[in-house]
């Protein structure tokens, strides 16, 4: 049984101790007998850096290394090549004063391993006078590789200013990128997120963006039906385990929970990093979400948090796909880019010009629970024994179809949050009851009724569904208790009329099913009441 490369990105350990690897190299032919110039975006974790050092390796001349692999039988002649490879990563990016200096130390550290002196006070100069002097001692065109591209941006990204500055800096240092075009045979740029080629890549407009043609959909990841081809012995192992023989399909349950990305729509592809640390681990879990998550998303988070409703059915234009800014933050796409939603379904351009569109949901167990674990984190400080508590006596309440038990619970919960964290928004307490049905597992329905945030919610639970509607009234923290009956009793009967009026039950008449619904009214942290209609 062939060892699992978790944390491997170097692609010749990869194959000399043995371990899976997941041949993309038809993918590596084609994109270097093709175009020149490349970019990719993909979520963190997602193999982008073994893919580099795959392509680095391909330039290396070693054919022998690929034996066994596409590549090695194709008609590639592995011609030596030098390659120039900067993870932005591993460059301290605390100011742009920190960034050129790191960048300079990291150029002058590789032209000294290649025994070259090169001059220059900025890093542009001393880029474009590296690449020329690798030119000159291989009498090669220089293959130039850049991993995270963007994240001298994205550790910044609200920061503005210091983003800005940053940008500026990694814009002049890729701009000297067009300017070689004679000295270079191949280069491939990855990061997560796609900012506007003209706030970073203004000049190389050769550059062509393979991120969502539908060639490359499976350029990262493991194709869903490589996954028996080169784990089965893995899948079978585990199979004969005490813990996994009650599945009825382990198979299936492992595509639940790590299966589901897709850039094109229609080919799916596993997280590589969540498949890996199960095998390894033997237990299902949101691996992924925890080998680390990006803090900015969740301060966006925290100051909108009406985005994380309706999240499994949201859409996207190829325009706003491409128009990621630090000053103009498109947060569906953050989501998209930072893994958080995959393309459901593509709507192509139409006759009359409309510009290609995308359907984006989340793409499996492992990423909506990670999802909603973000979403407790940024509302509450529950720790994790008393939130655990709070979801299985939800989820015991529902079971008996008692909603007063459930009222009293949530009332616990939010009572528990404090008062820093607490915001006056109905699309709070919709976000934080949206995170913890789903961590229980309950298929929870969305709609956004107005454009005010007002939301329908739908669980199906066993033989009982049940449909609540929620109501936010502002009262003062010193309101007497008539007044605040009296704003509970407005709530409640606004949502009494909305369940009424929208008609939610309708879908369900006819059904063996049996339909309870609420309404909840909320006037503060831990003000709560409840009526069943």
């Amino acid at each position: 049984m062939k060892k699992l490369p978790i944390g491997i990105q170097n692609f010749k350990e990869i194959i000399q101790e043995n371990h899976v690897y997941v041949d993309k190299t038809k993918y590596i032919y084609d994109l270097i007998t093709g175009a020149k110039c490349y970019f990719l975006s993909r979520p963190r974790r997602f193999g982008k850096s073994l893919l580099l050092d795959t392509i680095s390796e391909v330039f290396s001349g070693d054919k022998e290394l690929f034996k066994g692999l596409w590549i090695y039988d194709s008609d590639y002649d592995f011609p030596k090549h030098p390659v120039l490879r900067i993870d932005m990563s591993n460059i301290a990016n605390k100011t742009p004063e920190v960034l050129e200096r790191s960048l300079s130390s990291d150029l002058r550290m590789y032209a000294k391993s290649e025994g070259l002196d090169i001059e220059g006070d900025i890093p542009s100069d001393l880029y474009k006078n590296l690449i020329m002097a690798l030119y000159k001692k291989y009498d090669q065109r220089v293959v130039i590789l850049i991993d995270e591209y963007d994240k001298p941006i994205l550790d910044h990204i609200l920061d503005v200013e210091t983003a800005e500055a940053n940008r500026a800096v990694i814009r002049g240092f890729y701009g000297v990128l067009k300017s070689m075009d004679h000295y270079l045979r191949f280069t491939f740029i990855t990061g997560v997120s796609k900012f506007t080629k003209t706030s970073i890549f203004s000049e190389m407009n050769n550059l062509l963006d393979i991120t969502m043609l539908e060639k490359y959909a499976n350029i990262c990841g493991i194709p869903v039906e490589y996954m028996d081809e080169y784990f089965h012995e893995h899948i079978e192992y585990l199979s004969s385990l005490e813990r996994f023989q009650a599945m009825d399909n382990l198979h299936d349950n492992i595509l639940a929970w790590y299966d589901g990305y897709s850039w094109d729509g229609k080919t799916r592809v596993i997280n590589p990093f969540g498949l890996l640390t199960f095998f390894l681990q033997e237990r299902f879990g949101s691996f992924w979400y925890a080998s680390g998550s990006p803090k900015f998303l969740l301060d966006i988070l925290k100051e909108k948090p009406e985005l994380s409703l309706n999240i499994n059915n949201m859409q996207m234009n190829e325009w706003a796909m491409d128009s990621f800014d630090v000053r103009d933050i498109q947060v569906t796409a953050l989501l998209f880019q930072t893994g958080y939603l995959t393309v459901k379904e593509v709507i192509p351009e139409d006759v009359m010009g409309t510009t290609t569109s995308y359907i984006l949901k989340m793409p499996n167990l492992e990423v909506r629970e990670a999802f909603n674990l973000h979403i407790l984190s940024v509302f509450t400080t529950q720790g994790g024994d008393s939130t655990l508590t709070a979801y299985w006596s939800i989820k015991k309440a529902l079971q008996s179809g008692e909603l007063q038990q459930m009222r009293d619970i949530l009332k616990s919960l939010f009572a528990a949050i404090p008062y820093y964290l607490h915001i006056n928004r109905e699309a709070y307490y919709h976000s934080i009851f949206y995170a913890i049905m789903n961590l229980l597992g309950f298929e929870v329905s969305v709609e956004i009724a107005t454009s005010m945030g007002r939301i329908d919610a739908t669980l199906e639970h066993g033989d009982r569904v049940y449909i609540i509607e929620f109501k936010y009234k502002d009262c003062p923290q010193d309101a007497d208790e008539e007044t605040k009956r009296t704003l509970f009793d407005k709530a409640l009967d606004e949502g009494e009329k909305q369940i009424k009026d929208m008609g939610y039950a309708d879908k369900y008449s006819g059904s063996s099913k049996q339909v309870i619904q609420a309404a909840f009214a909320f006037l503060g942290r831990d003000d709560i009441e409840m009526r069943v209609l």
